[in-house]
């Protein structure tokens, strides 16, 4: 395969679980908004949005208010912001059309009618009525993308780069958003709370985190008890059975990087590889009592490594 050819496909699937990711986290803190809480807290809510994503500098160039209007404006329909869900909707789009032979038709109608649509939403103020049911639209548009090129695509190496995408981007956001979330809910260290004396108060906020990743249901079936924020950390970063926790992510992006290797990708699978293993072992007692902030900061930068390696390796050279 080109290089070009996997480039265009690895970015197609990375924009829109970008996409999906960015509409979770937006869909998770307009619902939180909802719930009685001081004025300070709910802007912490949205600052936490921006701080996510990096974009804290960028959004006070254009507005002079952190509030849940000006945020979700800039999150969702400013073309200026390169992590805004119609950019990544756009850009996934070009990368599609750009690689169009490489795709079948029903992968590519479906990234085509996915911005075309949105288009139109955005045009005739859906959003402005009922966001939450756009940030719904936007993440059911993902998983038709997911299992359109699943359930059609030939299991050949341009599925694989779509994988090694989809999954490398949505380990780098459930991380995120697991840093910003926790610290802000619970501190550093937590891990001494008992069974029984986790803040009923926060109830609600460690629900809607274990909503924004689909985790709600998979959380009472798994630990069949109160929501606490060690388990919600474990669930999130250590269960391989759970879809969007970190493990699961490194087993996919780890299975696919072996079926695409190369003379020149060792270094980037021994990596990879490692990564997954650490998580396959690790034991949430012992990244808690060393500070989840910092296992998290140094997972995103392993992931941002492997990702240059994939790029060195495989893709266009930046």
């Amino acid at each position: 395969m080109l290089s070009r050819t996997a480039d265009h496909l690895f970015w197609m699937s990375r924009y829109m679980e970008r996409a999906e990711n960015t509409a979770r986290m937006l869909d998770v803190n307009y619902q939180t908004s909802l719930l009685p809480q001081s004025a300070d807290r709910a802007s912490e809510g949205w600052e936490g949005i921006l701080g996510i994503s990096e974009l804290t500098q960028a959004f006070q160039k254009k507005h002079d208010q952190v509030d849940a209007r000006n945020v979700m404006q800039f999150m969702v329909r400013d073309a200026g912001n390169y992590s805004s869900i119609v950019s990544c909707l756009s850009a996934a789009r070009e990368n599609a059309r750009a690689v169009r032979g490489t795709l079948t038709t029903e992968l590519w109608e479906t990234t085509n009618q996915t911005w075309l649509e949105f288009q139109r939403m955005l045009s005739d103020g859906g959003f402005e009525r009922d966001p939450a049911a756009l940030f719904e639209w936007v993440k059911f548009r993902s998983h038709l993308s997911r299992g359109v090129a699943v359930g059609t695509m030939l299991q050949d190496e341009a599925l694989h780069f779509i994988r090694i995408g989809t999954f490398l981007e949505r380990a780098d956001n459930t991380a995120r958003m697991l840093d910003v979330k926790f610290h802000a809910l619970a501190g550093d260290y937590f891990g001494t709370w008992g069974d029984n004396d986790a803040p009923e108060v926060d109830f609600y906020h460690w629900s809607a985190i274990l909503r924004s990743v689909s985790g709600f249901e998979i959380y009472r079936k798994v630990y069949r008890n109160v929501i606490r924020p060690d388990k919600v950390a474990e669930l999130l970063i250590l269960r391989p059975d759970m879809p969007r926790s970190l493990a699961a992510c490194m087993n996919e992006v780890v299975t696919n990087l072996h079926l695409v290797a190369n003379e020149q990708s060792e270094e980037t699978q021994r990596r990879a590889g490692r990564l997954r293993s650490d998580l396959q072992f690790g034991r949430i007692d012992e990244i808690l009592s060393t500070g989840l902030h910092a296992y998290l900061t140094q997972f995103l930068d392993r992931v941002n490594d492997i990702g240059a390696g994939i790029s060195r390796d495989f893709l266009v050279p930046a």
